[in-house]
């Protein structure tokens, strides 16, 4: 899944491809789009402009001049092509986009799983979200009560998007690598100085991806191996102790780390 790097950087895709632009026409391509967008409001949205995009975690939001919002979540595998209103459509296109200037925002998705969704003017589109991953709010003080009475372990709860928003399996991988604590360790049982580390991991993680935010397709292992610290380089040596990195699965979801140094 996109995390907030990524989908930041598609943020901007859609921004330079349709701020400021008027929309002639919407389509929804694929039965699961229609049930979240159905025909009867795509076709409302015809000669609105779209004033801003902007990204909130991992979700990417179009303010319209109507003061309707269009809410648009990859999930799994959506991303954007930019192109011309014109044949051919993409294999994959989920839900497109056409302007009033012949230019075209598809939103491609091999799984049609995205997510998109318009919501009336004054209506939040955006689940209950803690602060960005990125933010001064996501501190050590919040991030310490959101795990003194949680006996889970720490990796999974910074899944949880109510605890802070963008982070995903790979960046919390990464993060807790350079934080040094082991993922399976409960999260009540970190010690303010590990809290404090964690914190500073993943802003360190982010600031790293964000200034390279490709997409993660799992298909390019040497580009991938070089990328990341552990995520995805089972078997291959840590970059800090040479020990082998380990994969276990937690919450249905696999998790990469050092056994030799990540102790906390």
């Amino acid at each position: 899944m996109p995390e907030l790097p990524e989908v930041e950087y598609a943020a901007r895709i859609a921004r330079a491809a349709c701020q400021g632009k008027r929309i002639r026409e919407v389509r929804s391509c694929h039965p699961s789009q229609r049930r979240t967008l159905p025909d009867v409001v795509a076709r409302t949205l015809a000669g609105d402009v779209v004033r801003e995009v902007r990204r909130c975690g991992k979700h990417q939001l179009f303010q319209l001049a109507s003061g309707r919002t269009i809410h648009v979540h990859f999930r799994m595998t959506g991303d954007w092509s930019v192109g011309e209103a014109a044949p051919p459509v993409h294999r994959f296109a989920r839900v497109i986009l056409d302007f009033d200037d012949g230019t075209r925002l598809a939103l491609v998705d091999t799984r049609a799983l995205s997510h998109v969704s318009v919501h009336e003017a004054g209506e939040s589109p955006l689940p209950d979200l803690g602060p960005e991953a990125t933010a001064p709010e996501f501190d050590a003080a919040w991030l310490a009560a959101h795990l003194a009475r949680r006996r889970a372990p720490v990796k999974p709860i910074l899944l949880d998007q109510r605890v802070v928003a963008g982070i995903g399996n790979i960046y919390a991988s990464e993060a807790l690598w350079y934080a040094r604590v082991d993922p399976r360790r409960p999260a009540h049982r970190l010690s303010s100085d590990r809290v404090a580390a964690i914190v500073a991991g993943v802003k360190r993680t982010m600031r790293k991806a964000l200034a390279h935010p490709e997409r993660y397709h799992g298909a390019d292992a040497v580009r991938d191996a070089v990328r990341f610290n552990v995520y995805d380089r089972e078997g291959r040596p840590c970059r800090r102790c040479r020990a082998p990195i380990s994969r276990l699965t937690q919450a249905g979801r696999s998790t990469y780390f050092c056994r030799s140094c990540q102790k906390g």
